[in-house]
């Protein structure tokens, strides 16, 4: 028999064994992962909306899901939901590239201060330009603006210092940022506050080595506030919902933007350690699925899709073993106590998602 350097490989490295010849909701693209998830470890999350489902998930399953910025005990869940509070573990909303990330960080510890400070809404409200929507009417006053700005960053400073593992879902390249300072905002101005002027801003499609060089940066800031953080790196499966590039076709930029970011997630990943990639995006989009895993505008991603990725994730972060029945068959919709409530969410969801305001 012939010997070759593929005649001894595992079975996960060959599409017939691995791709071809798998249910589909017993497929499983993890070989390894560098360290495991306790219920006792304060788990953090940020980034595109895809994370929410993270959060959502680890919650629900027992898990310590880090929340430092709480609403006031007296709001309903429905209403501290409206207000992105839960959300993520502080009130930050989307972030969706590593630029904004970094920023933040920069931000909650003084050091760097964007001459965007805040922006004027329709009504004359005041607009957080780094949380457009976080609060649905904006701030009626510059005394609340200010208390809550406040607030936020030193829930942001106690999530970063005392947080075990930090999950961060990466989403876009494309931004718009302030060509004076190079602060990045997570909508272009003039969406959801502020007005666009070409002389103020402009838009900036990030590289690979930008966004590596930039969670680098975060990864090391991090961990010298916090020399225990953990990283899960994610990418979300989420479409563009619009491209800003007009010689771009909205499916080919969101080709780019994936690419960059897997590709981006892989070198991160390879040069820091207790840094590991999940692949959630592959999990979702994946040919096995047949697209089974996306609604019929062939952009939100199902729940049994969620279902399936953070069935395979806590299978290999905690241990935990989930029940197969809502992925045994893709295109079913999800069996579990949390199916109606979140039908009935529906509508709010996209409150908590800033790109959603792109029409």
């Amino acid at each position: 028999m012939k010997i070759t350097p593929y005649t001894n490989l595992p079975d996960h490295c060959f599409w017939k064994r691995s791709v071809t010849s798998v249910n589909p909701s017993e497929f499983d693209p993890i070989v390894s992962v560098p360290f495991q998830i306790t219920q006792q470890d304060k788990v953090a999350t940020a980034g595109s909306c895809f994370a929410q489902h993270i959060a959502r998930y680890l919650r629900n399953s027992g898990f310590h899901f880090l929340i430092t910025e709480q609403a006031h005990p007296i709001i309903s869940h429905e209403n501290a939901f409206i207000y992105n509070y839960g959300t993520f573990t502080a009130r930050y909303g989307n972030l969706y590239t590593t630029r904004q990330l970094l920023q933040l960080f920069k931000r909650a510890y003084g050091n760097f201060t964007p001459r965007d400070n805040k922006w004027i809404g329709k009504k004359g409200q005041l607009i957080d330009p780094f949380r457009p929507q976080i609060q649905p009417n904006g701030f009626a006053s510059l005394a609340e603006f200010e208390a809550d700005r406040q607030q936020h960053l030193a829930a942001v400073r106690t999530a970063f210092e005392t947080l075990d593992v930090f999950v961060f879902t990466l989403g876009l390249t494309e931004c718009w940022e302030a060509i004076a300072d190079d602060a990045v905002f997570p909508l272009c101005p003039g969406v959801a506050g502020g007005e666009f002027d070409a002389k103020k801003y402009r838009l900036h499609n990030f590289t690979v080595s930008e966004v590596v060089a930039d969670m680098l940066d975060f990864i090391d800031l991090i961990r010298s506030v916090n020399e225990k953080a953990k990283i899960i790196l994610t990418v979300s499966p989420v479409p563009l919902i619009a491209t800003a590039s007009a010689s771009q076709h909205v499916l080919t930029a969101t080709t780019y933007s994936k690419s960059v970011l897997r590709v981006a997630c892989e070198e991160i990943a390879g040069q820091r350690n207790q840094v590991a990639y999940f692949p959630s995006y592959e999990i979702i989009t994946g040919n096995y699925a047949r697209g089974a895993y996306f609604a019929s505008n062939c952009r939100s991603v199902l729940e049994n899709g969620v279902a399936h990725v953070m069935r395979i994730f806590l299978k290999h972060f905690a241990n935990v073993e989930l029940s197969t029945e809502t992925t045994d068959n893709p295109g079913m919709p999800i069996k579990n106590t949390e199916y109606l409530h979140l039908k009935q969410m529906e509508k709010l969801i996209e409150v908590n998602c800033d790109e959603e305001a792109i029409r």
